[in-house]
């Protein structure tokens, strides 16, 4: 089936256009009123805003501990759960 170019391409080429000018546009100095008005604009984005802009928390220490038990052969492999859960994910669940 062939996709239709209209309204996808057109996003697409919005999006670079954006971009573009967004990257030409000089830089504005930060002044008390920009930096309040930053300030409020933060204080009133949603917690998936935030999230989104500062990025997924990590937990260091649980991934060094994790690589510590792989590279010393200790970290537990349950290939039924891992298989179990590649079956739920490929096949359709089916409701009754």
């Amino acid at each position: 089936m062939i996709k239709p170019v209209g309204q996808a391409m057109s996003a697409a080429i919005e999006a670079v256009k954006l971009r573009e000018t967004t990257q030409a546009r000089p830089s504005v100095p930060a002044t008390p009123a920009t930096t309040a008005r930053a300030a409020e604009g933060a204080a009133m984005t949603s917690p998936a805003a935030r999230l989104a802009q500062d990025g997924a928390p990590i937990d260091v220490e649980k991934i060094q501990r994790i690589k510590a038990a792989i590279s010393s052969g200790n970290y537990p492999v349950d290939a039924d759960a891992i298989a179990d859960r590649m079956v739920d994910l490929d096949l359709p669940k089916t409701f009754n």
